[in-house]
């Protein structure tokens, strides 16, 4: 691509709507100076100096497709609960539709709490529930998402799966199809529990971990071949489009079953990878929407999902620091 190529795509950006689906959590820090240590029991007292909460899990993805540009709106369902009504406010507030964000009688809003001193993390308290949607709450919810899909129909629908109850099978099944109807692309970043679930999806992207566990793959070496036959493997499950994986350190992989290739990382000063796949998954998206071009997703993707290595915690990757990176290595 030319420079003004790049710029145009950046530009494309905007003009796209995308739904994400899935697991929404609220990311609590608390940073405090640890002085002593308990006389109740030989653990640090920390005492506490600042709160913060921020969005994660699938609402972290919808932050990296509103700061690329695009609308997007956010569906799941958390619990009637402070957490909850936080939870979307702060959504609210970052620009995000939150129509679908359901609140349930029955479940409680997935909150992580990290205690933190001198930059180190002292503990993480995890506050949830990770068993399925009710028959009860799964169709109101389904009817929901299908109803806004058929009202708006928006280009992208990512599926954003950790395993906490709100993507089950049947949720899967009956979005996927009425995507597929109304001919919107669908992204996956799948867990373990339903890697094999999302059938009929455009882009199915998982990282390596869940290649091995999922498929039960040794992919010792990470070659081109051994790709290749998760590839087939996943296929041969899913009748997906095409199959993208990130690779860690070694970048990511993509494949149509036509054309195949590794693009390698670029050299990075890696400060925290927490919340890169978040982004990958959010550039690849966009950029396949408007391109339908494999190889340059995977490497824009790549180089979003580097960018956002360099900086200390989890935050969506900046739009103009994308494209001046792009404008340089592409």
């Amino acid at each position: 691509m030319n420079k003004q190529e790049i710029k145009d795509l950046f530009e494309g950006m905007n003009e796209l709507h995308v739904v994400v689906v899935g697991d929404v959590m609220l990311d609590n820090y608390w940073w405090g100076d640890v002085e002593r240590i308990s006389p109740e029991a030989p653990v640090p007292v920390v005492h506490i100096k600042k709160k913060e909460s921020r969005l994660g899990g699938a609402a972290n993805v919808a932050l990296n497709c509103k700061s690329l540009g695009a609308k997007v709106s956010l569906a799941s369902v958390l619990g009637k609960d402070a957490d909850g009504d936080l939870l979307i406010q702060l959504a609210k507030n970052q620009g995000l539709e939150t129509g679908m964000l359901m609140q349930s009688e029955e479940r409680q809003t997935t909150a992580k709490t990290r205690v933190l001193s001198r930059n180190q993390q002292m503990m993480r308290l995890d506050d949830e529930q990770t068993n399925e949607l009710s028959t009860k709450e799964e169709h109101p919810f389904i009817d929901l998402v299908l109803r806004m899909l058929q009202r708006e129909k928006p280009q992208v629908l990512i599926f954003e799966d950790y395993n906490k109850g709100v993507l089950k099978e049947n949720v899967i099944a009956r979005i996927t199809a009425h995507c597929k109807e109304l001919g919107i692309i669908t992204m996956v970043d799948p867990k373990k529990h339903n890697f094999l679930a999302y059938k009929d999806v455009t882009i199915f992207k998982p990282n390596l971990k869940e290649v091995r566990e999922g498929l039960g793959l040794a992919l010792q070496e990470v070659s081109l071949a051994e790709l290749h036959e998760a590839h087939q493997k996943i296929k041969e499950n899913l009748n997906h489009q095409i199959t993208f994986i990130t690779l860690s350190e070694k970048g990511v992989f993509a494949t149509d079953g036509k054309e195949e290739l590794i693009q390698a990382s670029h050299i990075r000063n890696i400060a925290d990878v927490s919340g890169a796949g978040d982004t990958v998954i959010a550039t690849a998206a966009l950029v396949y929407c408007l391109t339908q071009d494999i190889e340059l997703m995977a490497a824009i993707a790549n180089i979003a999902g580097g960018l956002v290595c360099e900086k200390v915690g989890v935050l969506p990757v900046d739009k103009s620091e994308l494209t001046a990176e792009c404008l340089s290595l592409l």
